[in-house]
């Protein structure tokens, strides 16, 4: 954790770079020294099917969610979530200032019983 799952309207795909996003929201993360790089991941889901408002071919959309481990403080958690909102609206900011499109984020902490993983990335990076 945490994980980065980015859904958008197909009629964004060819105007959209996301490994830039990926970097600079991996990056922050990190800093924060509240996540560990071995845990966070990202990728991107293309929604062919989707109507935005009244259904106008040019509207489009774009939903960030990020899913956390539990046990983080709400300050540090509210702070995550303003910085990583930021960092997409900026990254998002040509698109925003050409047409129009709805950008939502949300943070998702998940339960300790019910959020099950394994993970062999973390030992690359626990010796650094």
């Amino acid at each position: 954790m945490p994980h980065f799952i980015v859904e958008y309207s197909g009629n964004l795909h060819d105007r959209l770079e996301f490994q830039p996003l990926f970097k600079q929201l991996h990056e922050y993360v990190v800093s924060t020294g509240a996540f560990p790089l071995g845990g966070v991941r990202s990728r991107a889901i293309r929604c062919n099917d989707f109507r935005v408002a009244d259904g106008r071919e040019d509207f489009a959309f774009l939903n960030l969610n990020l899913k956390i481990g539990h046990g983080r403080d709400m300050d540090l958690k509210k702070t995550v979530a303003e910085n990583v909102f930021k960092i997409l609206c900026d990254w998002m900011q040509p698109i925003t200032d050409k047409s129009y499109c709805q950008i939502s984020f949300e943070m998702t902490e998940l339960d300790p019983v019910l959020k099950f993983n394994k993970n062999n990335i973390h030992s690359l990076f626990t010796s650094q």
